[in-house]
């Protein structure tokens, strides 16, 4: 019997960190020269590849940056010609792009990250295109690793992307900045697709585990690239104020078995002060600003949390007015279920209640896209709160069949089976 291939060993850290630090600056380099993001994605994609094997065996180079340039540009004129072949209208791109190699210079913009930023989140794409786009040019990820984070196939996350860059190419889009206008247009775009990838890896929608710890942090490590380059912008440091108190509380969100937490339970010894320092400063120095919206609304929202001491210490009706000022800014479900919480909190599981009728009346968060797997949760802890347990153990299986996140589903069929038990104490 022929042994199985033994697996590679795990990629040094070190030269994981600084191929996903250089992959927007390669990529930026071959577009800004070639003028086709396609397929200098996909050439920048096979020299990281390439790093990734070599490195480990023959060490970083001295100039990493243009080692990578030299081989991804190797790779974008292999395929260019490979495209000459059936399109000549290639050529003439190709055999430029060759003299400027052979002539040794090398265009590299450390401004190519935010572009590339804005360029993957234009406007034609959808969301899930967005983000699959931004952590692949951008995060420098494989399309296998996008994949296992969104719990989809290789192959499906393989066609999401293809087709984004395809419909890039069909825009006409080009690799160059942005007027202010649009830039502000386009910025706000980014700051989404961002917290849609820290939302994921914060608290994952499928999967075995509660959330994704390296999405997370990809997350962070972006937001603080957009801040770089956006440094003026109160939104963006906002935004990662907020990535940086919530990821704070990550290690206590779960027990030793993998248990879900809820805040409330949390031992606060394992938030990690020095996130929640870091995000404090950042959001106290914007705040003053006057210029306030959804990203340090919530922001300060988790500052208030981070700064609490326990949970009977925290200033709920604070921060049931800071939702509602929030619900002002950005009415969505999810933001409308957060204030029902604090509501709770604050003045008592019936206020609580009878807001979230009036919510669902009046927005149906039931059947919200963003908040029906979350609105029967909610529910059930507000109606166990108020002594009707029988009526809280179906809202919480209903919640439980909701989720395809198996932690999250643990956790809410103990709780039904809680409420089940309380009920039969009571008869």
């Amino acid at each position: 019997m022929t042994p199985a291939p033994e697996a590679d060993p795990p990629l040094d850290p070190s030269i994981e960190d600084l191929l996903r630090a250089e992959a927007p600056q390669v990529l930026g380099a071959l577009v800004r020269r070639f003028s086709r993001f396609d397929v200098a994605e996909d050439a920048v994609q096979e020299a990281l590849l390439v790093a990734s094997t070599r490195w480990p065996v023959e060490g970083v180079p001295v100039e990493p940056r243009s080692w990578l340039v030299r081989v991804a540009y190797r790779r974008m004129i292999d395929l260019l010609r490979s495209e000459q072949a059936r399109h000549r209208r290639e050529r003439t791109v190709g055999e430029a792009a060759l003299a400027e190699q052979a002539s040794g210079r090398e265009v590299i913009d450390d401004d190519d990250s935010l572009t590339l930023l804005l360029l993957c989140a234009h406007p034609s794409l959808s969301p899930t295109s967005q983000v699959a786009l931004t952590l692949r040019a951008v995060g420098g990820l494989t399309t296998a690793e996008v994949a296992h984070a969104y719990g989809v196939s290789e192959a499906t996350m393989g066609t999401r992307v293809s087709r984004a860059k395809q419909q890039l190419r069909r825009e006409g889009t080009r690799f160059v900045p942005t007027t202010s206008a649009d830039r502000d247009a386009r910025l706000a775009s980014v700051l989404r697709v961002l917290y849609l990838v820290f939302n994921e890896g914060y608290t994952a929608s499928s999967g075995t585990s509660l959330g994704r710890v390296d999405l997370s942090h990809e997350a962070i490590r972006l937001t603080r690239l957009a801040r770089s380059h956006s440094a003026q912008d109160p939104e963006v440091a906002g935004l990662l104020a907020l990535m940086l108190l919530t990821e704070a509380r990550r290690d206590a969100r779960t027990d030793a078995y993998d248990h879900l937490v809820p805040l409330e339970d949390q031992d606060r010894s394992r938030w990690d002060q020095r996130m929640i320092e870091e995000g404090r400063a950042i959001i106290d120095a914007v705040w003053p600003l006057r210029t306030v919206g959804p990203y340090q609304v919530q922001a300060a929202i988790a500052a208030v949390h981070a700064t609490s001491t326990s949970d009977a210490d925290t200033d709920w009706p604070q921060i049931a007015a800071l939702y509602l000022w929030l619900e002002r800014l950005a009415p969505t479900g999810p933001v409308r279920l957060s204030r029902v919480v604090a509501v709770a909190r604050a003045f008592g599981p019936q206020r609580g209640l009878d807001l979230l009728d009036a919510l669902d009346r009046e927005h149906g968060l039931a059947d919200d896209s963003l908040a029906g797997a979350r609105e029967p949760a909610v529910r059930a802890h507000l109606l166990d709160d108020l002594g009707r347990h029988a009526d809280a153990a179906v809202a919480f299986r209903s919640a439980a069949a909701r989720t395809q996140n198996t932690v999250e589903q643990d956790y809410l069929l103990d709780w039904a089976r809680t409420s089940t038990a309380r009920e039969s104490s009571t008869r």
